[in-house]
């Protein structure tokens, strides 16, 4: 795991991959709970009796988006922001959904330091994202998430 206290520490890192989480399956129960509070209950996703015979997949797939919503989970594993205000998610842009994650997948998150920029005392980074499935080639996206970073000092 990376530490940074500061925006310099931060720029350091430049154009570098700053770490690899560790695999989190995602299983049937958590899709189940995603769909529930999402309101987004359809069968691919939630059924996984109709989604056997009936996919593509031949099993339910997680929602893209909470996938996605895995994000601030993974970034923590891979970076300890110390020193902070306030951190605030800033935006998430150019996701691409490559592929389906399949229920009981496991899945890990990798980050690269693609800009940072001072904005008056603000850090303001962009970090591109891959999210890997254990075993395919295929990522199930890539993108880059932009966090405001507020450190004291």
């Amino acid at each position: 795991m990376i530490v940074i206290h500061n925006y310099a520490e931060f720029e350091a890192h430049l154009g570098q991959v700053l770490g690899t989480s560790p695999w989190h399956t995602i299983t049937q129960q958590q899709i189940q709970q995603f769909a529930e509070a999402t309101i987004d209950h359809q069968w691919i996703h939630t059924d996984p009796e109709r989604a056997a015979t009936e996919s593509p997949f031949k099993a339910t797939i997680a929602h893209g988006y909470l996938t996605v919503s895995l994000l601030p989970y993974f970034w923590n594993q891979i970076a300890d922001v110390r020193n902070l205000k306030m951190q605030i998610n800033y935006s998430i842009e150019n996701i691409r959904f490559a592929q389906a994650v399949p229920v009981n997948s496991k899945v890990r998150l990798i980050a690269k330091l693609n800009a940072i920029v001072n904005l008056r005392g603000i850090t303001k980074a962009t970090i591109g994202v891959t999210m890997e499935i254990d075993g395919e080639k295929k990522p199930a996206y890539t993108g880059e998430v932009v966090f405001l970073y507020h450190f004291n000092s």
